[in-house]
């Protein structure tokens, strides 16, 4: 309920939400780039000719891979060590077309939470793998399954998952094996620095995503603290008036995990808008409430 409101409401949800859009029309530019260069240097004629030689002759003709991640090489460039040496480096830039699995929870978080998933397990724990409980194995399973990830004993074989859209969406026949590395693509500079803003354009999904989760997670810690000194059903209605949720008592009884400040309702509600900056007094005030819980704890 607050979580929802904090959410929704929020300028980080509206990032996530462009993030993606930025992406998708990036993504429509890049497919058309990629197989440009691609082709460029391996030829339609040649990927048929060696359809041919393996039909002929099986894997002896030769090898083809329908891939949807590629390697671009940039141009050459000199690189100055820290002791003088000066050496050649040539870039690289990895750009997938695929579906990945963190990738998917961000660019389908709307969707994973309308199944009534967690899309934010993985986020939550912020790279600390020591924070990772069956619960959390749990969940990621879950959401694999419905990303298409993980095989579920229940798919419809029919329907095709996030994951098989994404691969059948696009892919390019390639001369060489799965392995991405196998074959690099050079193209000219400025062609590079597309692929590459294409790629943090992905990776910025993923970064919306962790941020509007720190968001809202920071708003349900105040509101947590906030709601601990409060011992009235008013009390907590005068909050969520001035903060434009709907409540009534059996919404609050079903919440009563989150319940009970150091804040009056007027100012925890100023708190939890995305408009009013803390105070170092208030900053204080909460790191001590959190230590006298603990403590009670």
């Amino acid at each position: 309920m607050f979580q929802t409101h904090f959410e929704l409401n929020s300028p980080k949800y509206e990032l996530h939400k462009k993030s993606i859009a930025d992406y998708n029309e990036a993504r429509t530019k890049m497919k058309v780039l990629a197989e440009t260069v691609v082709r460029h240097h391996q030829p339609q004629e040649d990927v048929d000719t060696i359809k041919s030689m393996i039909g002929k002759y099986g894997r002896s003709g030769g090898e083809l891979y329908d891939d949807n991640c590629f390697v671009f090489t940039a141009p050459p460039r000199m690189e100055t060590d820290s002791d003088g040496s000066k050496r050649e480096v040539i870039d690289e830039e990895h750009v997938k077309f695929d579906l990945g699995r963190e990738f998917a929870r961000s660019y389908y978080r709307d969707e994973i939470k309308a199944k009534g998933l967690n899309p934010d397990f993985h986020v939550a724990i912020n790279g600390n793998y020591d924070k990772r409980s069956p619960s959390y194995y749990t969940m990621e399973s879950q959401v694999n399954k419905f990303t298409g990830h993980e095989n579920s004993g229940n798919d419809n074989k029919t329907t095709l998952s996030y994951k098989d859209e994404w691969e059948k969406d696009f892919q390019l026949t390639t001369i060489g094996s799965s392995y991405c590395h196998s074959r690099m693509f050079a193209v000219d500079q400025e062609t590079f620095d597309m692929f590459k803003m294409f790629t943090s354009l992905r990776e910025q999904v993923m970064m919306c995503h962790q941020q509007l989760y720190e968001h809202v997670n920071g708003k349900m810690q105040k509101l947590t603290l906030g709601l601990k000194s409060y011992r009235y059903f008013d009390q907590a209605k005068s909050l969520a008036d001035k903060l434009g949720v709907a409540l009534n008592e059996g919404i609050l009884n079903e919440s009563s995990s989150m319940a009970l400040s150091v804040y009056s309702p007027e100012n925890l509600a100023d708190l939890l808008t995305d408009k009013v900056e803390q105070t170092r007094e208030e900053k204080i005030a909460i790191a001590r409430a959190v230590m006298q819980q603990a403590t009670v704890n």
